[in-house]
Protein backbone atom coordinates (compact mmCIF):
# COMPACT_ATOMS: atom_id res chain seq x y z
CA UNK A 1 0.00 0.00 0.00
CA UNK A 2 1.16 3.51 -0.81
CA UNK A 3 1.06 5.12 2.61
CA UNK A 4 2.82 7.88 4.49
CA UNK A 5 3.05 9.46 7.90
CA UNK A 6 3.85 13.12 8.51
CA UNK A 7 4.33 14.99 11.76
CA UNK A 8 4.82 18.74 11.62
CA UNK A 9 5.30 20.88 14.72
CA UNK A 10 5.88 24.62 14.71
CA UNK A 11 5.20 27.43 17.17
CA UNK A 12 1.81 27.80 15.44
CA UNK A 13 0.60 24.25 14.78
CA UNK A 14 1.13 20.63 15.85
CA UNK A 15 0.01 18.23 13.11
CA UNK A 16 -0.08 14.43 13.01
CA UNK A 17 -1.17 12.81 9.77
CA UNK A 18 -1.42 9.28 8.36
CA UNK A 19 -2.34 8.97 4.68
CA UNK A 20 -3.04 6.12 2.25
CA UNK A 21 -3.60 6.42 -1.50
CA UNK A 22 -5.05 2.91 -1.81
CA UNK A 23 -7.76 3.19 0.79
CA UNK A 24 -11.52 3.22 1.12
CA UNK A 25 -12.10 6.82 2.18
CA UNK A 26 -11.87 6.03 5.86
CA UNK A 27 -11.12 9.20 7.81
CA UNK A 28 -10.70 10.68 11.25
CA UNK A 29 -10.15 14.42 11.04
CA UNK A 30 -9.83 17.02 13.78
CA UNK A 31 -8.26 20.32 12.76
CA UNK A 32 -9.85 22.71 15.24
CA UNK A 33 -11.61 24.34 12.27
CA UNK A 34 -15.07 22.90 11.60
CA UNK A 35 -15.34 24.00 7.99
CA UNK A 36 -11.91 22.58 7.12
CA UNK A 37 -12.87 19.30 8.82
CA UNK A 38 -15.91 19.20 6.53
CA UNK A 39 -13.87 19.89 3.37
CA UNK A 40 -11.18 17.33 4.23
CA UNK A 41 -13.83 14.72 5.00
CA UNK A 42 -15.27 15.33 1.52
CA UNK A 43 -11.75 15.07 0.10
CA UNK A 44 -11.17 11.70 1.77
CA UNK A 45 -14.58 10.24 0.89
CA UNK A 46 -14.49 11.29 -2.77
CA UNK A 47 -10.84 10.35 -3.36
CA UNK A 48 -11.06 7.06 -1.42
CA UNK A 49 -7.80 8.15 0.25
CA UNK A 50 -7.64 7.15 3.92
CA UNK A 51 -6.82 10.13 6.12
CA UNK A 52 -6.14 10.35 9.83
CA UNK A 53 -5.38 13.95 10.76
CA UNK A 54 -5.15 15.88 13.99
CA UNK A 55 -4.05 19.47 14.37
CA UNK A 56 -3.73 21.73 17.38
CA UNK A 57 -3.24 25.24 16.06
CA UNK A 58 -3.41 28.87 17.10
CA UNK A 59 -7.02 29.25 15.99
CA UNK A 60 -7.43 31.85 18.74
CA UNK A 61 -5.51 34.11 16.31
CA UNK A 62 -7.35 32.91 13.19
CA UNK A 63 -7.45 29.81 10.96
CA UNK A 64 -4.67 30.86 8.59
CA UNK A 65 -1.74 28.95 10.12
CA UNK A 66 -3.85 25.82 10.63
CA UNK A 67 -5.13 25.78 7.06
CA UNK A 68 -1.75 26.54 5.48
CA UNK A 69 0.23 24.06 7.61
CA UNK A 70 -2.28 21.28 6.99
CA UNK A 71 -1.93 21.97 3.26
CA UNK A 72 1.86 21.67 3.63
CA UNK A 73 1.63 18.42 5.63
CA UNK A 74 -0.98 16.81 3.36
CA UNK A 75 1.00 17.71 0.24
CA UNK A 76 4.10 16.18 1.78
CA UNK A 77 2.13 13.05 2.69
CA UNK A 78 0.81 12.75 -0.87
CA UNK A 79 4.30 13.14 -2.32
CA UNK A 80 5.69 10.44 -0.04
CA UNK A 81 2.81 8.05 -0.76
CA UNK A 82 2.99 8.40 -4.57
CA UNK A 83 6.73 7.65 -4.36
CA UNK A 84 8.65 7.45 -7.64
CA UNK A 85 5.36 7.76 -9.59
CA UNK A 86 6.02 4.54 -11.49
CA UNK A 87 2.87 3.34 -13.26
CA UNK A 88 0.61 6.23 -12.30
CA UNK A 89 -1.90 7.67 -14.77
CA UNK A 90 -0.35 11.11 -14.07
CA UNK A 91 -2.98 13.40 -15.70
CA UNK A 92 -6.65 13.79 -14.82
CA UNK A 93 -9.44 16.34 -14.92
CA UNK A 94 -13.04 16.70 -13.84
CA UNK A 95 -15.93 19.09 -14.26
CA UNK A 96 -17.88 18.69 -11.05
CA UNK A 97 -21.38 20.11 -10.46
CA UNK A 98 -22.49 21.02 -6.94
CA UNK A 99 -26.01 22.36 -7.34
CA UNK A 100 -25.61 25.70 -9.20
CA UNK A 101 -21.80 25.59 -8.90
CA UNK A 102 -19.63 24.00 -11.58
CA UNK A 103 -15.93 23.53 -10.89
CA UNK A 104 -13.20 22.45 -13.28
CA UNK A 105 -10.14 20.74 -11.79
CA UNK A 106 -7.15 19.39 -13.69
CA UNK A 107 -3.95 17.89 -12.33
CA UNK A 108 -0.55 16.76 -13.55
CA UNK A 109 1.55 14.81 -11.04
CA UNK A 110 4.53 16.34 -12.73
CA UNK A 111 7.18 16.94 -10.08
CA UNK A 112 6.70 20.67 -10.71
CA UNK A 113 4.62 22.83 -8.40
CA UNK A 114 2.18 25.19 -10.13
CA UNK A 115 -1.24 26.35 -8.96
CA UNK A 116 -3.64 28.20 -11.26
CA UNK A 117 -6.60 29.17 -9.07
CA UNK A 118 -9.31 31.11 -10.89
CA UNK A 119 -12.14 30.94 -8.44
CA UNK A 120 -13.84 33.97 -6.93
CA UNK A 121 -16.19 33.57 -3.99
CA UNK A 122 -19.33 35.71 -3.67
CA UNK A 123 -18.71 36.11 0.07
CA UNK A 124 -15.60 36.69 2.20
CA UNK A 125 -16.70 34.09 4.74
CA UNK A 126 -18.49 30.76 4.90
CA UNK A 127 -19.74 30.83 8.47
CA UNK A 128 -16.63 31.88 10.41
CA UNK A 129 -14.22 30.58 7.74
CA UNK A 130 -12.36 33.03 5.49
CA UNK A 131 -12.87 31.96 1.88
CA UNK A 132 -9.42 33.31 0.90
CA UNK A 133 -7.91 30.47 2.94
CA UNK A 134 -9.08 27.92 0.36
CA UNK A 135 -6.50 29.20 -2.11
CA UNK A 136 -3.91 29.26 0.70
CA UNK A 137 -4.57 25.58 1.38
CA UNK A 138 -4.07 24.60 -2.26
CA UNK A 139 -0.98 26.81 -2.63
CA UNK A 140 0.59 25.00 0.32
CA UNK A 141 -0.48 21.56 -0.92
CA UNK A 142 0.86 22.09 -4.44
CA UNK A 143 4.24 23.34 -3.17
CA UNK A 144 5.00 20.22 -1.15
CA UNK A 145 3.19 17.69 -3.37
CA UNK A 146 5.05 19.00 -6.45
CA UNK A 147 2.02 18.84 -8.71
CA UNK A 148 0.45 21.16 -11.25
CA UNK A 149 -3.15 21.96 -10.33
CA UNK A 150 -5.75 24.07 -12.12
CA UNK A 151 -8.96 25.01 -10.33
CA UNK A 152 -11.54 27.14 -12.12
CA UNK A 153 -15.07 28.17 -11.19
CA UNK A 154 -17.22 27.87 -14.30
CA UNK A 155 -20.46 28.74 -12.47
CA UNK A 156 -21.68 29.26 -8.93
CA UNK A 157 -23.37 31.81 -6.69
CA UNK A 158 -23.21 30.06 -3.29
CA UNK A 159 -19.80 30.12 -1.60
CA UNK A 160 -20.38 26.88 0.30
CA UNK A 161 -21.36 25.04 -2.88
CA UNK A 162 -18.31 26.43 -4.69
CA UNK A 163 -15.99 25.28 -1.89
CA UNK A 164 -17.56 21.81 -1.83
CA UNK A 165 -17.25 21.55 -5.60
CA UNK A 166 -13.56 22.46 -5.36
CA UNK A 167 -12.70 19.84 -2.74
CA UNK A 168 -14.81 17.10 -4.34
CA UNK A 169 -13.43 17.82 -7.80
CA UNK A 170 -9.88 17.94 -6.47
CA UNK A 171 -10.42 14.61 -4.71
CA UNK A 172 -11.73 12.83 -7.78
CA UNK A 173 -9.08 14.32 -10.06
CA UNK A 174 -6.19 13.48 -7.75
CA UNK A 175 -7.52 9.93 -7.28
CA UNK A 176 -7.68 9.35 -11.04
CA UNK A 177 -4.22 10.81 -11.66
CA UNK A 178 -2.56 8.75 -8.90
CA UNK A 179 -4.14 5.41 -9.85
CA UNK A 180 -1.89 2.72 -11.28
CA UNK A 181 -2.35 2.01 -14.98
CA UNK A 182 -1.43 -1.69 -15.25
CA UNK A 183 -0.36 -1.24 -18.89
CA UNK A 184 2.44 1.02 -17.68
CA UNK A 185 2.95 -0.38 -14.18
CA UNK A 186 6.75 -0.57 -14.47
CA UNK A 187 7.22 2.75 -16.28
CA UNK A 188 7.55 6.38 -15.27
CA UNK A 189 4.86 8.21 -17.28
CA UNK A 190 7.24 10.66 -18.93
CA UNK A 191 9.35 10.70 -22.09
CA UNK A 192 12.16 12.00 -19.86
CA UNK A 193 12.06 8.84 -17.76
CA UNK A 194 11.71 10.84 -14.55
CA UNK A 195 9.10 13.01 -12.87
Amino acid sequence: MRTSKVERKTNETDIKLIFSLDGTGENEISTGCGFLDHMLTLFSVHSKFDLSLSCVGDTDVDDHHTVEDIGIALGEAFSQAVGDKKGIVRYADAALPMDEALILTAVDISGRSCLCFECEFPTEKIGAFDTELIEEFFTAFVRTANITLHIRRLAGSNSHHIAEGIFKGFARTLRKASEIDIRFASEIPSSKGVL
